[in-house]
């Protein structure tokens, strides 16, 4: 395994490097005094607009898809670095570059499992960044960790399928620009297989019967930036046929396949976020006094800085292993390497900024600062994807079958 920096991402990492810091960090404060100006929280500030032109004029556009006739035709392990940077400001870095969840998972569902008419209506737009989309598979009313519970129904009818049911915190779909919804639902609630009962359909944002309820907030926040969490509730919306992605029963396969990718790229992200938290430590720690010497001299800081460089050193060699078998042996080799990383490194990055946190103390849970976000960011991503334990429990499934 060798995890140097070839030739083109080098370049991509120095360029991205500059364009954080002359355009994206400058933007956060501006970010936030526009977003207090606008008539609604979830239309897309001005700031953000400018970073999305600057990129796409610098050739930093969907760095995310492998697929060359999309994307930039980057590696997993080429990408990686590139999406740790942009985790050092995951509010407005990621969208900069058309690099953002739900819409990466979504353009991935699309490339792979999209037909030609599909992709010339939405792919081509999300890839353009004219249009925002959300995927709506997590319920309320069942363990969504277990994505066979799902009992939103899409049922046939003629040349329509119709949709029944209600989801909740579908990110993305609070935002004015969001067109398209992926949903997932049951075609075959009685079938014999699981695992074969769903279905995905592509759902107009303005089909009528789709209710777009509330914003759902995580930890007090409402993710402005990403588009807001939304409860959405269809109340027997009926699309075309031709709106299924791929085949009846396919659902649950499709899921598998566009969580893969989306679990790395969240954990490569969040070791970014590590990074500005390590930063801001240190910086805190120099600034500040207490009990007659800097903090940068106190024994437990100093511990807490060591402990964290060394945390995340570790996480960065999982995470680059990880990208370099999904790039060698396919998403199904990397499956043991994929589950490590999610528990992993969402519950090393909250230890990191809840010890950040603590340095800052009441600044640290205050809007002053990006931590108190950061850590709620963190936190939530030991839930999203399937939560720590459904990972374990797959894990150590593998693990011990070997001497079964």
């Amino acid at each position: 395994m060798d995890f140097a920096f070839d030739a083109r991402t080098e370049e991509l990492r120095k360029k991205l490097l500059t364009f954080m810091d002359e355009h994206v960090y400058p933007a956060e404060k501006v970010a936030e005094e526009q977003r207090a100006q606008l008539s609604s929280p979830w239309i897309t500030v001005p700031v953000q607009e400018a970073l999305k032109a600057e990129a796409r004029k610098q050739g930093m556009w969907n760095l995310f898809l492998p697929d060359s006739e999309y994307g930039a035709g980057l590696t997993n392990l080429q990408y990686a670095p590139l999406a740790e940077i942009t985790g050092r400001s995951p509010q407005l870095a990621p969208t900069a570059l058309n690099c953002a969840a739900p819409d990466t998972g979504n353009m991935e569902v699309l490339t792979q499992f999209g037909n030609e008419q599909q992709r010339k209506q939405w792919l081509e737009p999300l890839l353009a960044g004219e249009i925002r989309s959300a995927f709506a598979m997590t319920e309320p009313e069942v363990a969504s960790s277990d994505a066979t519970n799902i009992e939103t129904r899409i049922d046939r009818d003629g040349d329509a399928y119709v949709i029944t049911g209600r989801k909740w915190y579908i990110s993305g779909a609070m935002h004015p620009d969001c067109n398209i919804l992926i949903v997932m639902g049951k075609t075959d609630p009685e079938g014999e297989d699981p695992r074969r009962q769903q279905s995905m359909v592509l759902v107009p944002r303005d089909t009528p019967g789709v209710e777009i309820r509330r914003a759902m907030q995580v930890y007090g926040y409402e993710d402005h930036y990403h588009g807001g969490h939304a409860e959405v509730v269809f109340h027997g919306a009926r699309v075309p046929v031709g709106n299924l992605i791929g085949e009846e029963g396919g659902g649950f396969a499709i899921a598998q396949a566009r969580l893969g990718p989306g679990r790395i790229h969240h954990c490569m992200r969040l070791i970014g976020m590590a990074e500005r938290a390590i930063e801001l430590m240190c910086r805190r720690a120099v600034e500040r006094t207490a009990f007659g010497k800097p903090l940068a001299q106190q024994g437990v800081v100093q511990e807490w800085i060591a402990d964290a460089r060394v945390a995340v050193e570790q996480l960065r060699l999982l995470v680059l292993k990880t990208a370099w078998l999904m790039d060698t042996v396919g998403n199904r080799g990397a499956h043991t390497e994929i589950q490590a990383i999610k528990i992993a490194t969402p519950r090393t990055v909250v230890d990191i900024l809840d010890q950040a946190v603590q340095l800052y103390g009441a600044g640290g849970v205050s809007q002053d600062f990006p931590l108190a976000e950061l850590w709620a960011a963190a936190r939530t991503l030991r839930i999203a994807d399937g939560p720590d334990e459904v990972h374990q429990r797959s894990l150590a499934r593998r693990e011990i079958k070997q001497y079964l």
